[in-house]
């Protein structure tokens, strides 16, 4: 009992914070200053998060507890003791969002001409062109099932949504109803677009219309009663790698095997009939609580497809274009410029080009020998693709692929497959770890003679599409000692060769725990010796609870900590004698926050560190990942001056975590600063709206970064004019 009223005291829950971020999502969509839109778009984004979140997080925790599992999680509570929780969560949260979607969004799209029509309150064309879309695209898809001892219940896909229908048979008035099921088909709409005045945008669900034609689907029947209805099944991917002929094998074969998972959700329409609930339940083996009823269409998921399909730009973000890389003026390509300067990139605010340049420019340059990169996951037509596969004919080209990328496996196996096809050497890193950083390295023969590595280390996937719309890093260099190291993690990735140290970067698992937790140390040591000292760390969760106990040791020495965390984080912030100096913010807006940034003041001489790596367990002990330091004077600035004020000064986006793990937006309680969004002053500054004076001094929940800030500021402005003069 001890042991975990400890734990209840230091940590909170992490599905309990999971919800809690998702709700943070839900408020955007409840959010009446954003864009009808954009609103639209984040319940969409909320309902595809919890999708994951119920086949992963609870679908995980059931099998836990089918298994016996009785160990307390980071909060003291047992795996049942969770579920029961959670459960009761999502119940309340599927209410909240289709209240958001009933009462908020629907009158809204009405208001602007967008209009989701029942059946009865379509006009005879609009009818007629629905009746003739069923029959040319709809009809020849469908296949109507009825179930009876000659045809068991159908094997549903996970997610698929479907129509339960309870039918009479014509032949005999008495005896039991029939059930049927009906899948809607994925590869159509799910809105299908009606014929309208210009400017408006009228739709039907494509299970309305198919609702409307059941009767001649199932002719021998009378239908009593419909509803649709969706499953939701486990999909945890666990082998046993000692078991498998080889990885690529096993991930093919867990990919089949996936559609097997138990079911541990029901999806269906409020009001549905209670014998059509109780044989799905029955069917799919399901308690009560495992039946989720919404006053709206199943599947919010779905929604996201109006943000595609209505082209009104007035009721969306404005455009931005991100800002071009400028070289040097003497640099006649980007390796040239990268032998007098390190380059960073902040995504979406800066284009991502330059990034798929260096690829591209290295697979093409006849003067680099060798090519090398890592691929969690990417877009399915990734221009470094094609630039890796052409490179194989000229030169050594290398390819780390992330088998276990999840939901991203079969796209992965597929691309793995052509290059190697094409010539590519590809790997698929260390055997039990998931290969996780962001690195490209390229091997240069310079026109002096001279050969070089150059090296982009990132903080996000390498995927042009998802950088429009994530934050995220990117560091290109020549600098031969990060890049040297650069080389050694592909040698660890493709050979297993381990070498003791990798400094200056942070390697995980061999390396990078024990560095980090030196660096927040050394913090307290000097905050005990009247140094400064202040970590400020952006990520994406905190659930690692060796590190927090360093956080709370640290503020306990008088260190100010300052966590930028979008998502997850078991860490209770501001409670007395435990962490009174630790601030917990959460920045949820435009821009997915995907960036990881680990700022240490160290006496005055700070440090900046950039990476693809969280605070949590599977990141620093069971993936390989890669956190850089930044040494550009004009780097080190940018993220000292610019982003990580920026952050800690956001009123607008942001939400400050209280210590029992809930979450109060911060313009309610800072209530004198400035309104202020980060996200916003990044645009404008990277569209030249703006300076660095624009963020509000006082804004921050925390002390600013003071240490060496006017020093990087004028080594900044005096890189610049170098470029400039160059």
């Amino acid at each position: 009992m001890a042991k975990s009223t400890k734990i209840q005291r230091q940590f909170n829950g992490r599905d309990e914070s999971w919800m809690q971020f998702n709700r943070r999502v839900l408020e955007e969509a409840e959010d009446a200053t954003n864009p009808l839109l954009e609103r639209v778009k984040f319940l969409a984004i909320t309902a595809s998060n919890l999708d994951e979140y119920v086949e992963i997080r609870q679908a995980g925790l059931m099998q836990r507890i089918e298994d016996g599992y009785q160990e307390p999680g980071y909060d003291g509570l047992r795996p049942d003791e969770s579920l029961e929780g959670l459960t009761r969560e999502i119940h309340s949260f599927v209410a909240a969002q289709y209240a958001c979607w009933d009462k908020r969004l629907l009158p809204e799209m009405r208001k602007q001409g967008i209009r989701l029509l029942d059946w009865n309150e379509l006009d005879e064309e609009a009818r007629a062109f629905a009746q003739n879309y069923f029959q040319r695209e709809v009809d020849p898809l469908l296949t109507p099932i009825s179930i009876d001892p000659a045809h068991p219940f159908p094997r549903v896909l996970n997610k698929a949504l479907c129509l339960a229908l309870l039918l009479r048979p014509k032949r005999r008035s008495s005896g039991p109803l029939v059930l049927g099921v009906v899948t809607v088909p994925r590869a159509l709409p799910r809105f299908v677009r009606l014929p309208c005045a210009e400017g408006q945008f009228d739709y039907v669900l494509l299970q309305d219309l198919i609702a409307q034609n059941l009767a001649g689907m199932y002719r021998g029947y009378e239908v009593q009663a419909y509803t649709a209805f969706r499953v939701t099944r486990n999909s945890n991917l666990y082998f046993e790698e000692e078991e498998a002929r080889s990885l690529l094998e096993t991930i093919r074969v867990e990919l089949h095997n996936r559609r097997k998972g138990d079911a541990v959700r029901l999806e269906i329409e409020a009001g549905a009939h209670h014998e059509i609930v109780e044989r799905l339940r029955t069917n799919f083996e399901l308690e009560e609580d495992q039946v989720f009823q919404g006053e709206g269409p199943v599947n919010l998921s779905r929604i996201m497809s109006l943000y595609s399909d209505v082209q009104r730009p007035d009721l969306k973000f404005p455009p931005f274009t991100p800002h071009p890389l400028s070289l040097s003026r003497k640099a006649a390509n980007i390796f040239e410029d990268l032998r007098t300067r390190d380059i960073l990139l902040h995504h979406p605010y800066d284009s991502y080009d330059p990034v798929v340049n260096f690829i591209e420019l290295g697979a093409q340059d006849p003067n680099v020998v060798s090519i090398k990169q890592t691929l969690y996951r990417t877009s399915s037509d990734s221009p470094m693709f094609q630039a890796i596969t052409e490179a194989a004919a000229t030169k050594e080209a290398t390819l780390v692929v992330e088998l276990m990328a999840r939901f991203d496996e079969a796209s992965n196996i597929r691309w793995a497959r052509n290059m190697e096809d094409a010539g590519v050497q590809v790997f698929h890193g260390v055997v039990g770890l998931k290969t996780h950083c962001k690195l490209a390295l390229v091997v240069r023969r310079d026109e002096d003679g001279v050969t070089r590595r150059y090296c982009h280390l990132g903080t996000g996937n390498y995927n042009p599409v998802t950088a429009r719309f994530y934050t995220d890093l990117s560091l290109l260099t020549s600098n031969p000692e990060i890049t040297e190291r650069v080389h050694m993690v592909f040698n660890y990735l493709t050979a297993h060769a381990e070498v003791d140290d990798y400094r200056p970067l942070l390697v995980a698992p061999l390396t990078m725990a024990e560095s980090f937790l030196g660096l927040i140390r050394r913090e307290a040591e000097h905050a005990r010796a009247g140094r400064p000292a202040h970590i400020i760390a952006k990520m994406n969760a905190l659930l690692e609870p060796s590190v927090i106990e360093a956080l709370y040791q640290a503020s306990q020495a008088g260190v100010e900590v300052d966590l930028i965390i979008r998502g997850v984080s078991i860490l209770k912030p501001g409670v007395k004698g435990l962490s009174d100096n630790i601030r917990v913010r959460s920045v949820v807006g435009r821009f997915l926050e995907h960036s990881r940034i680990f700022h240490f003041a160290n006496g005055g001489n700070y440090e900046i560190y950039l990476g693809s790596a969280d605070w949590m367990p599977r990141n620093l002990f069971e993936r390989c990942e890669v956190v850089f330091p930044v040494r550009d004077p004009a780097a080190l600035a940018r993220i000292h001056d610019e982003i990580l004020p920026a952050y800690l000064a956001d009123t607008t986006k942001a939400r400050l975590q209280q210590a029992d793990g809930t979450y109060v937006r911060a313009n309610k309680a800072m209530k004198d600063a400035p309104a202020f969004s980060a996200q916003e002053f990044l645009m404008q500054l990277a569209e030249g709206k703006t300076d660095i004076s624009a963020i509000p001094k006082a804004a921050s929940s925390g002390p600013r970064p003071a240490a060496r800030a006017t020093k990087t500021a004028s080594n900044r402005r005096s890189a610049k004019k170098a470029v400039a003069a160059d």
